[in-house]
């Protein structure tokens, strides 16, 4: 049984989920288990994603302090106990408090995963997982020095199947010229990205202009219908880029945003 558990806090991009998906799908087959956790406002601005995959959401409790964590852990020992148990577990996070989830159970024999966005990826607990995989922009997939696992084999599938035309059609291949569309399509959307100016942020997301904090969720849903930010795009990333004219909170794992005027 495969089981994938998100920390929608951390894992937050509709497209980091979207590729997530398909990875495990492509390597481990069915996914049983599919949840997501995470505060309303983030879980909102998720709805599409989650709704294609049949991915259950779970609300956090409204509290002062952040209990996605606790949370995903609490089911994850669960479902550990309950038989039959997984056999592969995925994480959709690159936070470190998940060490002693992941490192307790690993010793119960399930292979654990890592699916995090290459921003987020905690360096001192990846060797606790058995394979981290890194999505979004420019992604790659680490796995842990003692794993034996092989890369996944969907993609070199993919890679043979082209190999396979190009030879049968030397001449006029079509695959390099995809590929090459893909790669402009992809640079178009990073240059789009750094003409983003905060009138046009406004202009797409006009609850920003009160001032007020506003769920970081609702607000990137809102540049993604907008066109201004990229299938995998990330919008703290974005509102970085104006630091006196945005506030994000809170600081570690931000899920509000405010327009300072």
């Amino acid at each position: 049984m495969v089981v994938f558990l998100i920390d929608a806090d951390n894992l937050n991009a509709p497209g980091w989920i979207e590729e997530a998906c398909q990875m495990l799908e492509a390597t481990e087959g069915s996914v049983s288990v599919r949840r997501a956790y995470g505060s309303a406002e983030n879980l909102k601005g998720l709805a599409d994603v989650l709704s294609t995959w049949a991915i259950r959401p779970f609300v956090n409790l409204s509290l002062s302090k952040n209990t996605t964590d606790l949370a995903l852990a609490v089911d994850a020992m669960e479902l550990a106990c309950q038989t039959p148990r997984p056999t592969v577990l995925a994480i959709g996070s690159g936070d470190a408090d998940f060490a002693p989830l992941v490192v307790r159970l690993r010793e119960r024999g399930i292979r654990m995963i890592c699916i995090s966005g290459r921003n987020k990826m905690a360096q001192e607990v990846v060797h606790a997982y058995d394979q981290v995989v890194l999505v979004g922009s420019e992604k790659k997939a680490r796995h842990a020095p003692h794993s034996d696992m092989a890369e996944p084999t969907a993609p070199a599938k993919k890679s043979a199947a082209k190999k396979t035309i190009s030879k049968k059609t030397p001449a006029k291949s079509t695959v390099p010229k995809k590929a090459a569309a893909k790669k402009s399509v992809e640079k178009k959307s990073d240059d789009a990205q750094g003409l983003v100016t905060i009138q046009l942020i406004l202009n797409a997301a006009p609850a920003l202009k009160s001032g007020e904090h506003q769920a970081l969720g609702d607000i990137a849903k809102s540049l993604h219908d907008a066109k201004l930010l990229g299938k995998n795009a990330t919008s703290t990333k974005l509102f970085k880029k104006y630091p006196d004219q945005f506030e994000l909170s809170p600081v570690k794992q931000p899920n509000k945003v405010r327009y300072i005027q």
